[in-house]
């Protein structure tokens, strides 16, 4: 087959945008849906499963959370995974959280981990201030050299390391209680077939990827499966081998094995995505498909922002045109748009954003 940037183009567009239905069916497809706290104008979970999820609102995730085969946890970043993605993930053996340095715990912080399990057993579930008010552990130095609460970090390790699970939020506030995982791979032909699970999962929530954007989504995986880090250059090769390929300007490209489906032409339909959706996630392959370069720069100094804040990427039929700022002021929806070149002036474009813009009122719950 001949790897053209238009199929390249549909199957970004198409590996992952598929046919809203219910919330519990988008998580078991993507899988993954990286979290980020900013609401600009809401959070990117949410923004990623409004166009994946029928009639879906703002915080219908969090207040579903519950009922859901999902939890927190870390994947590429941190977010919410499907209960079969984080059952290939652990358990993970004497890890801690990644930022802060992976170091295992010592005598003295098993001890108090013990402790605090047992305290949580006892309770069924609690919140952080709870352990805080019973333990009066106080403040440890961070990995990047500050002040930390030392509750929050011990319970931010015993939830990576999987001894316990986010059961819901309070204000924002994650709950936890115990929780327990299967065992361990028995052999190595198990411990390979887990960790080419998890690539797979990777790789079909951001394909097509050109070979460099592959081996970086790849060592993303340290995050996901600490313990087996030292064979994800194998676990690379046997990628490279089994997936689908092709080449064009000299890039090779990589996606999901297996029919790709009829081709289809682009719908008429304009979608604000995510900073994280998908489809836009690797900046890398933004610019080479789309032809122009995306930034997130919500932490960037306002003097220095060339899309602004929180830009969310506008695609219009397969293509990623421009980028939208929009903000909510007196329950109104404020909207301010940019494009790489000239913005469509046909009609249809013109109807389409338009209809997006009531999908998103009625996502926040806006009046018209």
């Amino acid at each position: 087959m001949t790897t053209t940037l238009r199929f390249l183009r549909d199957r970004a567009v198409n590996q992952t945008l598929f046919a809203p239905g219910s919330l519990k069916n988008a998580i078991r497809r993507l899988g993954y849906i990286q979290a980020d706290p900013i609401r600009a104008p809401a959070r990117a979970q949410d923004l990623v499963l409004r166009h994946r999820v029928s009639d879906y609102r703002a915080g219908d995730l969090e207040r579903c959370y519950a009922k859901l085969d999902v939890h927190e946890d870390y994947f590429i970043n941190y977010g919410f995974v499907a209960d079969s993605l984080q059952a290939l993930m652990h358990p993970r053996i004497d890890s801690t959280v990644p930022a802060d340095g992976g170091q295992p715990w010592s005598g003295e912080e098993r001890k108090r981990v013990r402790l605090v399990l047992g305290f949580i057993r006892e309770r069924g579930e609690v919140h952080p201030r709870e352990v805080e008010d019973h333990f009066l552990l106080g403040t440890v130095t961070n990995y990047w050299g500050g002040s930390s609460n030392a509750t929050t970090r011990l319970l931010d390790a015993m939830h990576y390391r999987g001894l316990l699970r986010v059961v819901r939020r309070e204000g924002g506030i994650r709950i936890f209680a115990e929780h327990a995982h299967g065992r361990e791979p028995a052999d190595s032909a198990e411990r390979n077939a887990r960790l080419d699970g998890l690539v797979d999962a990777a790789v079909r929530l951001y394909a097509p990827l050109p070979g460099a954007s592959l081996s970086f989504l790849l060592r993303r995986l340290r995050a996901a499966a600490p313990q087996w880090r030292g064979e994800l250059t194998a676990a690379l090769k046997r990628a490279r081998d089994r997936l689908a390929q092709g080449r064009l300007d000299g890039v090779d490209w990589y996606w999901p094995a297996g029919r790709a489906g009829k081709a289809r032409d682009p719908e008429d339909t304009v979608r604000l995505l995510s900073p994280f959706d998908p489809i836009v996630w690797d900046r890398a392959r933004f610019r080479f498909l789309w032809g122009w370069e995306y930034r997130f720069e919500a932490y960037t100094p306002a003097s220095r922002r060339r899309r602004g804040y929180y830009a969310l990427p506008v695609l219009w039929r397969n293509r990623v045109i421009g980028w939208g700022n929009l903000g909510v002021e007196n329950g109104q929806l404020e909207t301010q748009f940019g494009y790489e070149g000239s913005p469509p002036r046909d009609r249809a474009y013109k109807r389409e954003l338009a209809a997006e813009l009531d999908r998103m009122r009625t996502f926040l719950a806006l009046g018209n």
